[in-house]
């Protein structure tokens, strides 16, 4: 017999810490789901660290302080919310918390209220509502839990709202081609149920699903049919943005015209924005316009794509924590990459073997000669992207009998644009030169930090200080690293330069990011700024101008 009939304020923070592990264990799963509105790929991700934002927020309240931790489940969402799915889940949060706070107990019936508030939230905010996503599932959860209400009964709202909600995620395949022809379902619908069981866990001590289980998410990712249609537009667009509430729906119309998968939350001045376009820059000078943009970011969406893909050929070969056997060529690219990021771009750019190392990590002649091994194809091309591992990358020709050609490059931008010339139908040497061709004709730089005291040809460097480096080596400094990669941009970009690719790496903030294309936009009006995320160690920006 039931005896709970009320959801207590220190519960609503465990339902918040439930859902947050149950993220973290589906994350995964859930990532290899996600198919529309592009295959993006990291749906779970956005969702697990939205949540986790939440948790960070209601660190600081008191638990039993019924407003204090309903405003830190809005603000925390607001503020964390990553991607289309984690806005909208944002939206989510900050509809029932909203709820929660006005009520003196949290009943059958405020529940009910809250997810029909949350519901109403979620597509307010989104420009372009589409059947079968995350959206519908909400809309049925706060239908059945209405119709459940009548009894009170709290634990029979969560159990009929839920057991509606798997029905209606399993009916998404059904309205949404992308869903049906890839042969999922929706994978924010799938993230958001996870809140029923959260609540169903802290409620009546239930289990949180196991991830193998939980609406069959891992089995629906193998023998699935990979559905190549994407967006065109390439680049996911969010960032914070300070401005006034009126000047939101003339923002709003602005970006109609700019992109898809629209979504702006939020209100009293601080809106969360997201954009799916190809137009990075007015994109942000939207913002710009009306107010003050905040912790800017900018992902290639066409990268994703292509690591989605990979790991779904693992999953369908039964190998699901191995890439997929690349394809056989007559000839092949072995790039030395410092970070993820990077080594995704690497792949989406043609390479087939990547080798973990960058200047503090230097490969060896064995590592090097694994992958050119492993890569399918007799002639083989080396990218060392370091000019400490070109001399290393040369040795390797006499260590195999395939043919091993060198390209040396010496930056990880010189690597990405030496790729435009390859074509994995030429020999090697062939390929080597066209890709050095085009290498040599980008200039570089990077940033980094001194570690010691130094003279340098552009005066004294202290430990500390910010410096730009290009190919002959130190030509800028700042105290700031922003000012240190602005006067290197000033150094390394001319008046022929068309396009400036930026790497972002750890220690840059998305302040940092902003500050740097505010500065190009500026100082250099004709120059198209890409942005890509690589994630490299002691490098926070690398740069490639062509």
């Amino acid at each position: 017999m039931e005896t709970v009939s009320f959801l207590a304020t220190t519960q609503i923070v465990e339902v918040v810490s439930a859902f947050h592990d149950a993220l973290a264990d589906h994350k995964e799963s859930i990532n290899r789901l996600n198919v529309y509105p592009v295959p993006d790929g990291d749906t779970g991700t956005n969702m697990f660290l939205t949540v986790r934002s939440v948790l960070e927020e209601m660190e600081a309240v008191d638990f039993d302080d019924r407003e204090a931790v309903c405003a830190a489940l809005s603000h925390g969402s607001l503020m964390g919310a990553r991607g289309n799915s984690g806005v909208i889940l944002s939206q989510v949060l900050r509809g029932m918390s909203g709820c929660f706070a006005k009520a003196d107990d949290i009943d059958g019936e405020v529940l009910a209220n809250a997810l029909t508030e949350a519901s109403a939230a979620a597509d307010g905010a989104v420009m372009k509502p589409v059947e079968g996503t995350i959206l519908t599932v909400v809309r049925d959860v706060a239908r059945a839990a209405r119709d459940a209400a009548e009894t009170g009964a709290i634990l029979k709202v969560v159990e009929e709202a839920l057991t509606e909600g798997e029905a209606a995620l399993e009916r998404t395949p059904e309205q949404l081609v992308v869903l049906r022809e890839a042969g999922v379902v929706d994978a924010g619908g799938a993230g958001f149920l996870l809140l029923l069981h959260a609540i169903l866990h802290v409620l009546d001590g239930r289990a949180l699903p196991v991830a193998e289980n939980s609406t069959e998410i891992a089995s629906a990712i193998v023998g699935v049919k990979q559905h190549e249609e994407i967006s065109e537009l390439r680049y996911e667009v969010m960032y914070l943005l300070n401005a006034p509430d009126e000047a939101i729906e003339g923002f709003k119309n602005v970006w109609a015209g700019l992109g898809d998968s629209i979504v702006v939350v939020g209100g009293d001045g601080l809106w969360n924005c997201h954009i799916h376009t190809d137009a990075i820059g007015p994109a942000v000078e939207a913002g710009i316009e009306v107010g003050r943009p905040q912790r800017i970011r900018v992902t290639d969406l066409a990268e994703e794509v292509m690591e989605e893909r990979w790991v779904r050929e693992a999953a369908e070969s039964g190998k699901a924590d191995e890439l997929a056997v690349p394809q056989q060529v007559p000839c092949a690219v072995v790039a030395v990459s410092p970070a993820p990021g990077i080594g995704r771009i690497f792949h989406s750019l043609g390479v087939q073997e990547l080798v973990l190392g960058g200047q503090s990590m230097n490969p060896s002649t064995s590592e090097l000669l694994e992958a050119v091994e492993r890569a399918p194809a007799e002639q083989i091309v080396i990218l060392p992207n370091n000019s400490n591992i070109v001399a290393v990358a040369r040795t390797v020709d006499d260590e195999t009998e395939k043919t091993v050609v060198v390209v040396p490059t010496t930056s990880v931008p010189e690597g990405f644009a030496s790729l435009l010339g390859y074509d994995p139908q030429a020999i090697a040497t062939e390929n080597a030169e066209a890709m050095s061709e085009i290498a040599s004709g980008v200039d570089v730089g990077e940033v980094t930090q001194a570690v010691r005291s130094s003279s340098t040809p552009v005066g004294n460097v202290a430990e500390g200080d910010w410096i730009g480096l290009n190919r002959d080596g130190v030509c800028a400094i700042g105290t700031t690293l922003v000012e240190a990669a602005t006067n290197l941009l000033n150094e390394i970009i001319g008046e022929e330069s068309e396009i400036l690719s930026l790497i972002v790496g750890e220690g840059a903030s998305d302040a940092d990011t902003r500050a740097i294309t505010e500065w190009v936009t500026e100082n250099r009006p004709t120059v198209e700024t890409e942005i890509h995320t690589g994630g490299q160690s002691h490098y926070p920006f690398f740069f490639g101008v062509e």
